[in-house]
């Protein structure tokens, strides 16, 4: 441990109290990212502790990285420097709630699925499906901009955010956006810090726009013929009026483990094995215009459609929702990989992927995001694949105008790679952002692009 750790315990102590501050080595243990473990874990209780214990960390040159459960931990670099783990745990409260408004004001350790429950008793809801599921907490799916399928109908969390209260290094707390729905003063600022990952501040207090519950769910399975077949699909509801909540395209390999299986390289693609999952929701004139009109385009394309029942349904939108850290806890596939690219190119990308993991006798477990652009990719082999294998998925991702990060590898594998890719042009942007922000590099240092 260092010195300077050592001698700033009690500093910390002053700032939280003495009995929220804990240097025990499993208790570090347990905030460990990357196998690099911090000297002391400091719980914080306020937006102003928080503010406090940055400050402090900054003025002895200290490291700090920011959680509440650890979902979105595996995401990123290894840290260069982590000295001061500041759990959220403790920040779990809501502040301000006006249901008739469509507001609500929470702080960023509650979980997002109590959230939802409290959300729940007036039939409204935030409507994201973040990875983590109910255990993510506010503030990481933030941190992360993290959403699921729901994206395709509702958009992402810079769309809900309307504003924040923001722990900055030099100790203060900024206040940008307000909290009623036509307010967007400072708006960009939280656009800024949605997807920052913990490098420039950390957010102590989030206000969303709220959404009524949707009236009824339904959900239909298509399985077409080929990817050319999906691709003709997708482009159909897309051209419609139709707008579906959600709509994903599930490879052989994603089903073989949603059903248990294990699937291997010799059962992955060619040209069948696929299946699109589509929710739509309304009342129930619209769920029965939804599935007259989907069964008339699937019809047209060969591709019968058929409802599923609300329970089983439920089943499977969770881990597809979840799907990376659902392969990572339930399967212990080790490799997952995120790619973001044009809504035209995700099947053409799935498809080379596919062919791409054979030759290194890897199997893929692939859903797509359809009508988002979303890829993710499970890695399924007897070893970890080559760093030879994720550059050449990396350079089909670019190739069709997108990018590829991996966002869980074991960490010899991490060791060789740079896990979000070559910084594009914007990256001197970012690097004068992260110097205005965070001068000495106090917040997850080196963890984010081009090791900001």
């Amino acid at each position: 441990m260092s010195r300077a750790t050592v001698g700033t315990e009690t500093d910390f102590a002053a700032i939280v109290g003495e009995s929220r501050v804990s240097a025990d080595t499993a208790t570090c243990a347990g905030f460990a990212v990357d196998g690099v473990r911090p000297h002391c874990v400091v719980y914080a209780a306020s937006a102003e502790q928080v503010a406090e214990v940055l400050r402090c960390a900054a003025s002895h040159e200290l490291a700090v990285i920011p959680s509440r459960n650890g979902t979105k931990l595996a995401i990123g670099n290894p840290p260069r420097r982590y000295d001061v783990a500041l759990s959220l745990k403790d920040m779990n409260r809501v502040w301000y709630y006006e249901p008739d408004d469509l507001v609500v004001s929470v702080e960023p350790g509650m979980k997002f699925g109590d959230l939802q429950h409290f959300l729940g008793r007036h039939n409204l809801w935030v409507p994201l499906d973040p990875a983590g599921g109910e255990r993510a907490s506010v503030g990481g799916l933030l941190a992360a901009n993290a959403a699921g399928p729901l994206r395709l109908h509702f958009g992402g969390p810079r769309d809900m955010v309307l504003g924040m209260k923001i722990a900055t290094v030099d100790g203060k707390v900024v206040k940008t956006g307000g909290r009623v729905v036509k307010n967007v003063a400072g708006y960009d600022l939280a656009k800024l810090l949605i997807g920052s990952y913990g490098t420039l501040g950390v957010i102590v207090e989030a206000t969303f726009k709220l959404y009524p519950r949707v009236v009824e769910r339904a959900t239909w399975l298509v399985e077409p013929a080929s990817l050319a077949t999906t691709r003709s699909l997708r482009r159909d509801i897309l051209r419609s009026p139709l707008r579906p909540l959600r709509m994903t395209l599930l490879n052989a390999g994603a089903q073989a483990l949603l059903k248990g299986e294990e699937p291997g390289p010799d059962r992955l693609p060619g040209a069948a094995g696929f299946q699109v999952w589509i929710e739509a929701g309304g009342s129930e004139r619209v769920i029965a215009r939804y599935s007259s009109e989907l069964g008339a385009l699937g019809a047209k394309l060969g591709a019968p459609l058929r409802r599923i029942e609300d329970d089983i349904a439920a089943k499977i939108w969770e881990p597809i929702a979840d799907f990376g850290v659902w392969l990572t806890r339930e399967k212990q596939v080790p490799v997952i990989l995120r790619a973001a690219m044009p809504i035209a190119a995700a099947e053409e990308f799935l498809e080379r992927a596919e062919r791409e993991a054979q030759t290194e006798n890897c199997a893929v477990a692939g859903i797509v995001q359809l009508g988002v652009g979303v890829v993710e990719l499970g890695l399924v082999s007897d070893r970890d694949p080559r760093p030879e294998l994720i550059a050449s998925l990396r350079h089909s991702a670019t190739s069709l105008g997108g990018n590829l990060a991996v966002t869980r590898c074991p960490a010899e594998l991490k060791a060789q790679i740079e896990v979000w890719g070559p910084p594009g042009d914007d990256f001197e942007v970012m690097r004068k952002l992260k110097a205005a922000w965070d001068p000495r590099n106090t917040l997850s240092p080196g963890r984010f692009f081009g090791g900001v």
